[in-house]
């Protein structure tokens, strides 16, 4: 059985035990969280495609961390006149744990 959800703008193919790292929630460590936007359901092949969500389709999940990701450095320079800055950036994001998919 899997599922696909949509949170923070992405789309995520999320099955049972899975750990997926969405953009950041506002839970604590710990919480449980649910995910009411399920695009796509299959269970055992029988395929339910939402226009645009499933309904009555949720997935549970457990909050395991609050964390940023590794930093990118951005570079940005105009030519021929000495105008160069470099700055970095790290995206917070939230690790979650898929506990179970209700249809």
């Amino acid at each position: 059985m899997y599922a696909i959800i949509e949170t923070g703008g992405k789309q995520y193919k999320v099955q049972t035990g899975d750990e997926i790292m969405v953009e950041k929630l506002k839970a604590e460590i710990g919480e449980t969280v649910e995910f009411d936007r399920v695009l796509v359901l299959n269970n055992k092949g029988n395929l339910q495609v939402g226009t645009p969500c499933v309904p009555g389709a949720k997935v549970k999940g457990k909050v395991l961390a609050q964390s940023k990701r590794r930093k990118i450095l951005v570079f940005k320079y105009k030519p021929k006149i000495n105008y160069r800055r470099r700055y970095g950036h790290r995206q917070p994001y939230t690790k979650v744990l898929v506990e179970e998919i209700v249809s």
